[in-house]
């Protein structure tokens, strides 16, 4: 019983393989309906590069989801082996669920092995009060038990043993979006690998939205995104993840659970959850790549505190685009490519559900991107500091002299340092 994932090399243990930010939440004031749909669940298969989802039957019995001849039922003292008794030096991440532990076990038996020796793994061992608790771990390993694709992340297997519970993952070695776009001292990544991730990440929720028996991710952030030794976006923890509507439903109505800052407001406000959530919650990570800025972040000004007011009025301007982009990236990033990014993501978190694009229609999109026309680099942005000592970036128009007027130095551009709108705290988890 059980898979044969891939190997992974070597891992970057400088890189957390799983977030401590962003902790999910009960978003709701009042815990609201059951789901009004009975979902399309999953089935079992052999393990393909991706699955049908139309395949996938009703709902699963526990008996019916721990029995999936694709995942292997681990014992915990296998596991204990793995990780070298779950000692600290091999902790790599933690949250509120629990902890992650790195671990080998041998690729063909899937028995554990000498440190260094065979696969290296990810093992999530979960705390028994974590907030994550067996339904949602039991809601996971039915979804990664069946749905495979290569921008999911694969589950290999789970221990279910007394108040024991693990899930055995193939382990991403570059750890998560998060990690690499937030955490102090990460170097930062350049625009063409901010563009390959969100191109994995839109094929992974393409594929879960795309077929008659949908499913809605629900938790999609940074955080869950996990990178392989190529930068290959993978999504990870399906604990929140519910089937689609079904007929001529357009949602399902259910509790409202996710991570602030990147939740759909209709879905805050009503319950009502359906595939364009997940559509809000991909432009509010492409406004993350764009601007290196987490989706909510308290130690900002008040006005920049939420990351979708604070840079919507600047994405569908191109002349002011600049004053948002992540300085990180020195302007070594094509103007063209970035204000066609900022368009998309604007399109994602339209108030309007119904007017957000499909993620495969998203998809199609930024893989235009990848085309050279897009990624003619900008001249490097030079920055300066307001009075109050904080460095902004400069028009890169600035840099250029005016065709009209060559000793011109003024730039035609508003002012900088601005307030901007108001934020509005806009997301569960």
């Amino acid at each position: 019983m059980g898979n044969c994932m891939d190997t992974v090399q070597q891992v970057d243990i400088n890189t957390t393989y799983p977030s401590k930010g962003g902790s999910r939440t009960n978003l709701s004031s009042n815990p609201s309906t059951s789901t009004t749909k009975s979902g399309s669940a999953r089935t079992n298969f052999t393990l393909p590069s991706s699955t049908n989802l139309s395949e996938l039957p009703t709902p699963r019995t526990e008996g019916q989801i721990l029995s999936s001849p694709n995942l292997k039922a681990f014992l915990f003292g296998d596991l204990k082996n793995a990780t070298k008794n779950f000692r600290p030096d091999s902790l790599i991440g933690e949250g509120g669920f629990g902890c992650v532990y790195k671990g080998w076990i041998d690729e063909q038996t899937l028995a554990p092995s000498k440190p260094g020796t065979g696969m290296v793994v990810a093992v999530k061992k979960l705390k028994p009060e974590g907030f994550q608790g067996h339904k949602e771990w039991l809601t996971e390993v039915d979804y990664l038990g069946q749905l495979h694709h290569p921008n999911l992340v694969k589950l290999i297997g789970y221990c279910y043993d007394g108040d024991n519970r693990l899930l055995v993952y193939e382990l991403m070695p570059k750890g998560s979006l998060e990690n690499h776009l937030f955490r102090r001292g990460a170097d930062p990544l350049p625009w063409g690998i901010r563009l390959k991730v969100a191109i994995g990440a839109a094929r992974g929720l393409s594929f879960l939205h795309d077929d008659e028996n949908q499913v809605i991710y629900r938790d999609f952030k940074a955080s869950n995104i996990l990178l392989d030794s190529e930068f290959n976006a993978k999504l990870s923890d399906f604990g929140l993840a519910k089937a689609g509507p079904t007929g001529d439903r357009t949602h399902v109505s259910t509790q409202v659970m996710g991570t602030r800052g990147y939740a759909a407001p209709e879905y805050i406000a009503t319950g009502r959850l359906s595939i364009k959530a997940d559509v809000y919650s991909f432009g509010v990570v492409l406004l993350e790549l764009l601007t290196g800025r987490r989706a909510l972040d308290r130690s900002k000004p008040a006005t920049e505190q939420n990351l979708v007011d604070w840079t919507k009025p600047y994405l569908g301007d191109k002349r002011r685009l600049y004053r948002v982009m992540d300085m990180k990236l020195g302007g070594q990033y094509p103007k063209k490519g970035a204000h066609a990014v900022a368009g998309l993501a604007l399109q994602c978190i339209r108030p309007e559900a119904k007017l957000r694009p499909q993620m495969s229609e998203v998809l199609e999109k930024l893989e235009e991107l990848q085309d050279p026309k897009y990624n003619v680099t900008a001249p490097q942005v030079d920055t300066q500091r307001t009075s109050s000592g904080v460095s902004v970036p400069r028009s890169p128009m600035k840099a250029q002299p005016s065709p009209r007027r060559p000793s011109a130095s003024a730039s035609p551009l508003p002012a900088v340092g601005s307030p901007l709108l108001a934020s509005r705290t806009a997301q569960v988890h």
